[in-house]
């Protein structure tokens, strides 16, 4: 993160690269090693016009120079246009031994933030771009300048070729560092069980005193090396990798007593491997701290997580379309997918990811204007080549005169979930009605707009319909659309507001039952899970529904509230201090709605809640239209550069709330190829020193006893989970519910102010279940990542279903698949299964290798032909990941 180190970010920095007084050399009684290099890049600031002869220069200059380099990969194109002499001569130099890439990532991520597939993305892409401009080269250690690392890293990095890691990040640490732990080697164990050797933070590897963005093993000073001796580190080490925009040579002047190494050189021959202890690193244990409820960040994360999303179901559906192409051995190029669409696609996301784009938002970048300014274009070219080749995909396999709605799931298991589609141009004159394969007619519903019929059938507005489809794993399914009278149709019209202000409204289907106290603004009174009995057979609701209560009866605080500091009234406000009103209900045999309008001192806001039939989780829409700009945190910050921080106690920030009936004894979160147990009492920090991980990726959830049971043990809890639309931070502690992290508004790092700039608007889900909390929360992910894809398309034959791949054992998920010029590149993950899979694939005679993650190294797998399908045993543990190719 040398980029907040710019002269027109941070002059003082900048000044103190360039004038840096170096400690005092270390004592000569043990040798000791030092990792230099740089970090950066093209799009990270890499001054193309001198930099790359000038690293040339100075390890000519300095022949003892060792330099590891973290620079994005994309940088090189513009170097060997621009600067074709001083390109040749670096690509020379990497082959003499000098340098190595230590970070190959496309866009040097922060890699908790983003997805598991979106870290696997980051890293083929980069090494395919790496390989193009330095052919043969290899990839030995992972080392970043950066707090970019998480939990599943062992894995993913063994995937890859990777003998070693470094946890490491000693002069950037102003997002976070890694926890300390352990001495000299340890070996990384991922939650898969997947171990690396590395180096690690070491235990006495303290913070720098006076400083908030380093630990004392940056420049290898006396008082580092002597806590290194004490604590028994034969050999150590220290690091700083230097802003590509520096014009330093050797970080420590003369070496300063410490001898220069690349990493890959240290670990393999001057540590001992068989001293390294276990170190099954939590993700808790990666501490980091971005500005979590600032607008631009939120913004920033949402955009990046639809496009995830979309670009996943995207290339699944290139390679559901395989079904239609006989193992993709045809002639008929229109069911393949677009491969460079899909690949500049995937390189604007991975920019999109880069590390700077979620610490210095603000920053100027080229002719975007800033970050944020590029990655709403960047985003924005990802969904719309997702879109657009879904839509083309769903037309090219069906070609044909009938109208048919065919329903993608890009999912490993069959699924039956609500749909809407779009009515095509000239269907606003009749009526519609929906078949399947047995010919009879299913029950669907047009959602009618609030617009006048002349609109409608001027096709001025689209209508929506509306229906519950059932499709096999990674599959379609097709249904047939055709005309009927118009009275013979189903319509769903909102319906006129029910429930005066400061009554109480019921939303219930066949799983859930929701009470909202309109009196207490909009919040959630009452949430049963139906059929979820305590073992007395008894439930608290006084309406008689069997089922367990999840919202707290009483207490400070109530599901749903938005609460937060505003520290220009000096005070907390609430959404429970005004009564709110109902503004519009849908309700129908498919779904229900309620829209609830309310204010936050004074600022209006807009909660629809929504639920599916036959579904247990609780859709939230929340707008929040901001009349100014308030201040909220728990102060006014003024020093930025402080150790205490306004922007880090998130309890002060607005926040929206989950109490429950239950004591919640544990909180669970996923991560990228993991779930995470917390061990952290609460996440209330006040301090960079003193961070805590606090990260919700994909979901939060917290369980406890199930009062009714009185049992302690996992197997008896209930619990209630929070999904979002993008990462952001959550607040829980003994005596704090949990709470999503919304909004704060004030000074930030560097001294940015982050102000509010239009509505707010965030997507959550509630999901209430039983004891079963992983598979549940797991499986509520999926579905709202990845939402059953209907389009209105042609077709010749009959309805029809067809599925590419099926899997046995829950748990096991398809986390990628992708038609690779008729390969087919299937990646599986096991979320929470204890057990072999038997994975069954619609490509008869097809051959099924298993890859490492750049698609190489192939081994043979056995399968076997059944039911025309390709049949073999997938087996790995939880958190394991592994990837085939069936061709």
């Amino acid at each position: 993160m040398g980029k907040k180190h710019h002269i027109y970010v941070f002059p003082l920095l900048a000044a103190f690269a360039a004038a840096t007084v170096f400690p005092a050399a270390p004592s000569a009684e043990a040798e000791t090693y030092f990792v230099d290099g740089y970090h950066g890049g093209i799009y990270g600031h890499y001054p193309v016009e001198w930099k790359t002869q000038f690293i040339v220069d100075k390890v000519q200059e300095n022949p003892q120079w060792r330099i590891g380099l973290e620079i994005e990969p994309e940088t090189w194109d513009t170097v060997r246009v621009r600067t074709p002499q001083a390109y040749e001569a670096f690509v020379k130099m990497m082959q003499g031994g000098h340098a190595e890439f230590t970070n190959p990532t496309y866009a040097q991520p922060y890699c908790y933030n983003v997805t598991g597939e979106s870290l696997i993305r980051q890293f083929r892409y980069g090494i395919a771009k790496l390989r193009n401009h330095f052919p043969g080269i290899t990839f030995t250690t992972y080392a970043a300048e950066e707090p970019c690392f998480t939990s599943c890293l062992p894995a993913v990095l063994k995937g890859f070729g990777f003998k070693y890691a470094s946890l490491k990040c000693p002069n950037t640490c102003w997002g976070g560092y890694m926890a300390a732990y352990g001495g000299q080697l340890v070996n990384w164990i991922g939650p898969d069980g997947t171990s690396i050797l590395t180096v690690p933070r070491y235990a006495c590897e303290e913070l720098e005193a006076k400083s908030v963005w380093q630990t004392t093993a940056w420049g290898n000073s006396r008082k580092y090396l002597d806590a290194c001796r004490r604590a028994g580190i034969e050999n150590p080490v220290g690091m700083t990798y230097q802003d590509a925009g520096w014009r330093n040579g050797p970080w420590l002047k003369d070496g300063r007593g410490s001898v220069y190494t690349l990493w890959t050189d240290y670990i393999a021959n001057h540590t001992d491997p068989s001293k390294a202890t276990d170190y099954r690193m939590p993700q808790d244990d990666v501490l980091v701290n971005l500005m979590w409820g600032g607008q631009v960040l939120q913004r920033i994360a949402q955009q990046v997580r639809q496009a995830e999303n979309r670009m996943l179901m995207a290339e699944k559906m290139g390679a559901i379309a395989m079904l239609a192409t006989k193992g993709g051995r045809t002639k008929d190029k229109s069911t393949e997918p677009d491969r460079a669409a899909i690949d500049e696609a995937w390189r604007q996301l991975m920019l999109a990811q880069h590390h700077d784009s979620w610490i210095v938002p603000y920053n100027g970048l080229w002719h975007f204007g800033t970050w944020a300014d590029a990655i709403g274009q960047w985003t924005n070219f990802a969904v719309g080549a997702a879109d657009g080749e879904m839509a083309r995909l769903a037309s090219a396999v069906t070609p044909g005169d009938r109208v048919m709605v065919k329903v993608f799931n890009t999912q490993g298991i069959a699924r039956t979930e609500v749909v809407q589609v779009e009515l095509p141009d000239g269907w606003g004159d009749s009526g519609v009605a929906l078949s399947g394969r047995d010919g009879k007619t299913l029950e669907s519903y047009i959602v009618e707009p609030n617009k006048s019929f002349d609109d409608i059938k001027n096709n001025k507005v689209k209508r929506l319909l509306t229906f519950k489809a059932t499709v096999p794993p990674l599959g379609y399914a097709t249904y047939r659309l055709s005309r009927v009278a118009r009275e013979e149709e189903k319509v769903i019209a909102p319906a006129a507001p029910r429930g005066e202000e400061g009554k109480e409204i019921v939303l219930e289907n066949d799983r859930v039952r929701l009470i909202f106290d309109l009196g207490r603004g909009g919040t959630v009174k009452s949430l049963i899970l139906k059929d979820e009995r305590r073992k007395d057979g008894k439930t608290k609701d006084k309406s008689g529904v069997d089922g367990m209560e999840y919202a707290a009866a009483e207490g400070d605080y109530a599901m749903g509230e938005l609460r937060g500091y505003f520290y220009d009234e000096d005070c907390f406000r609430s959404s429970t201090e005004t009564p709110a009103r109902v503004t519009a209900v849908t309700d129908s045999p498919l779904g229900k709605s309620v829209t609830i309008e309310g204010e936050i001192a004074g600022h209006p806001f807009t909660q629809t809640y929504a639920i599916a039939s036959g579904s247990s989780r609780v859709d939230c829409d929340l707008r929040i239209d901001w009349q100014g700009n308030p201040g909220i945190g728990e102060y006014k910050e003024r020093h930025w550069n402080h150790d205490r921080r306004a922007f880090c106690d998130d309890r002060y920030k607005l926040l929206v709330l989950f109490p429950t009936s239950f004591a919640q004894s544990a909180l669970t979160k996923d991560a990228p190829f993991d779930v995470c147990r917390s061990r952290n009492e609460n996440t209330f920090f006040s301090r960079w020193s003193e961070i805590k991980h606090n990260i919700i990726l994909n979901w939060v959830d917290v369980t406890g006893g199930n009062s009714g049971a009185g049992s302690r043990e996992p197997e008896g809890w209930i619990g209630l989970g929070i999904l979002t639309d993008h990462t952001t931070s959550y607040v829980h502690g003994a005596d704090h519910p949990l709470g999503l992290t919304l909004q704060y508004t004030g000074q930030g790092l560097w001294g940015r102010n982050y102000p509010v700039k239009g509505p707010t608007q965030v997507r959550f889900a509630i999901v209430p279940h039983g004891a079963d909390g992983v598979a549940a929360m797991e499986n509520a992910a999926d579905e709202f990542n990845e939402p059953l894809q209907a389009f209105v398309c042609g077709g010749d034959n009959e309805p029809s279903v067809a599925s590419l791949c099926e899997i046995s054992a829950p748990g096991y998920r398809v986390s990628s698949a992708a038609n690779e010029n008729g390969t087919l590149a299937l990646r599986l993950y096991n979320s929470h299964a204890d057990q072999p899979a038997k994975v069954s694939v619609s490509l008869p005679g097809a051959e099924v290798l298993e890859t490492d993650l750049m698609g190489e190294n192939p081994s043979a797998v056995e399968a076997k032909e059944e039911r025309k399908s390709e049949t073999f045993t997938a087996d790995m543990p939880r958190h394991g990941f592994r990837t085939f190719a069936v061709r």
